[in-house]
């Protein structure tokens, strides 16, 4: 049998700290900060639910992170 995969770790960061970075800036930050994943997305984009250990997400408009959220 096929081992269980272990999660990713999570980073102790809040991703209110993002809220108004440049998308680039708060991309760079994020990865030096531990998150093995993230995701830049338009307003409104259509995803899935699934909730991702080690993925931190960012809605960005017009270059600028107006929103951030784990998983």
């Amino acid at each position: 049998m096929a081992p269980i995969p272990t999660p990713s770790a999570e980073p102790d960061d809040s991703p209110d700290a993002y809220v108004g970075l440049d998308a680039g800036s708060a991309e760079r930050l994020a990865r030096e900060r531990g998150w093995s994943t993230v995701r830049s997305l338009p307003p409104g984009t259509i995803i899935t639910m699934e909730y991702r250990s080690g993925r931190l997400n960012f809605e960005v408009k017009d270059g600028q992170v107006t929103r951030a959220w784990k998983g």
